[in-house]
C-alpha cells in the first residue's frame, strides 16, 4: 500500500468537499439504500447463513495456512494447459510485466474489465506513459474514465453519478445529446465500447477466483465486458493476488453463494465465467473460450514455486 501515498490531508480535504455536495449525497443515498435493500433481500432466501459463511470461512483458511502449496499448485496447473504465471513483489515489477507483454505485442489498444487491483497500482498510467491508449469497459468505470477520475466504490465505481452525469459525459463522445434513460445510456455505451472490444491487441482483467486444483482464473461480472476482454483480444492477461486462491471447485461454489448476496444482492451474478488455460487449437473458433496467449500477474510478496 505504501505506492499509494498521498499528501498529507488530501483525504480529509475531498471527504470534507463531498460531504457538503448535496449533487453527490443525492446519489449517494439512493445507491446506497438500494444496494443494502437487494442484500438484505438476498440473504433471507438462504436457510442457514451462518452455516455457509463459516464452510467458507473454512475454505479460505484451508488456502491461508498452505498458501505455498496451493501456489504451487495453481502454477502447474496453469502452466500445464499453456498458460504463464508471473510473479510480481511490488507494484512497479507488476506494471513493467505488463508492459512489456503489451510492447513485445505492438499493442496500441488495450481493453479492460474491472480490476481494483489495477487501480491500486496506476496500471492505466503506465501503459499511457508507453503510448498505448486504454479503455475500461465496465459501465461505470468506462463514466468515471470520461470524467478523468479514479472509481470511488469497489462494486458501484461511479456510484456518486446519477444518469444524468452519464448522460453528459457519453453524449460528449457521442456528438449528440443522449438521454438519461437506461435503456438510451446503455446503447450509447455499447456503440462507444464496441469497437473497441473488435480492436483491441490486449485484454486485462482482474480476477474474482483462482483455483488450485484446475489452474482456473474465476471472473464475475454482470455486463458480459469480462468474457468479451478475455476472449476476443489476441493476448489476456488476468491481475490476480494470491489471496484469491481456493483449493478446488467444490470450494468455489460455496464462495460464489455468498458472493453475488454480499455483494450486489443477487442469487448469482449474470455472468460466472471459468478461464481454464488459454485456447487449444480444437477450439479455434470458438470466441468465447480464453486467449492465445495468457499471462496472470501476482502483484503480491511472495516466494515464487520451485
Amino acid at each position: 500500500m505504501s505506492g499509494l501515498a498521498q499528501p498529507p490531508g488530501r483525504f480529509r480535504e475531498i471527504a470534507r468537499l463531498k460531504l457538503a455536495d448535496a449533487h453527490t449525497q443525492g446519489a449517494l443515498d439512493f445507491s446506497t439504500a438500494r444496494l443494502y435493500g437487494n442484500r438484505t433481500a438476498a440473504w433471507d432466501t438462504v436457510d442457514d447463513v451462518e452455516s455457509l459463511r463459516q464452510r467458507a470461512h473454512d475454505a479460505r483458511m484451508r488456502v491461508i495456512d498452505d498458501l505455498d502449496t496451493h501456489i504451487a499448485r495453481f502454477t502447474a496447473a496453469l502452466e500445464a494447459r499453456g498458460g504463464r504465471v508471473h510473479f510480481a513483489r511490488t507494484a512497479d515489477e507488476a506494471n513493467a510485466y505488463v508492459t512489456n507483454v503489451c510492447a513485445r505485442a505492438g499493442a496500441k489498444l488495450v481493453a479492460k474489465s474491472k480490476s481494483m487491483l489495477t487501480e491500486e497500482i496506476g496500471l492505466n498510467h503506465a501503459l499511457e506513459r508507453c503510448g498505448t491508449r486504454v479503455v475500461e469497459t465496465d459501465l461505470g468505470e468506462y463514466i468515471v474514465q470520461l470524467a478523468g477520475e479514479h472509481p470511488v466504490h469497489i462494486l458501484a465505481p461511479a456510484i456518486e453519478k446519477t444518469a444524468e452525469d452519464a448522460a453528459a459525459l457519453l453524449s460528449k463522445v457521442e456528438g449528440k445529446p443522449v438521454s438519461a434513460e437506461l435503456p438510451e445510456l446503455m446503447q450509447a455505451a455499447r456503440r462507444q465500447l464496441r469497437q473497441v472490444f473488435l480492436d483491441a491487441d490486449v485484454g486485462i482483467t482482474g480476477a474474482n477466483f483462482g483455483v488450485s486444483e484446475t489452474g482456473s482464473v474465476c471472473l464475475v461480472t454482470n455486463e458480459g465486458n469480462g468474457r468479451l476482454v478475455s476472449s476476443l483480444p489476441r493476448i489476456h492477461i488476468a491481475m490476480m493476488g494470491m489471496e484469491r486462491l481456493v483449493a478446488d471447485l467444490s470450494d468455489l461454489a460455496v464462495l460464489l453463494r455468498l458472493l453475488a448476496r454480499s455483494g450486489t444482492g443477487q442469487h448469482l451474478s449474470v455472468y460466472t465465467t471459468l478461464l481454464t488455460g488459454p485456447r487449444r487449437a480444437w477450439t479455434t473458433g470458438v470466441r468465447t473460450c480464453s486467449a492465445r496467449t495468457t499471462g496472470r500477474c501476482w502483484p503480491a510478496s511472495a516466494a515464487a514455486p520451485a
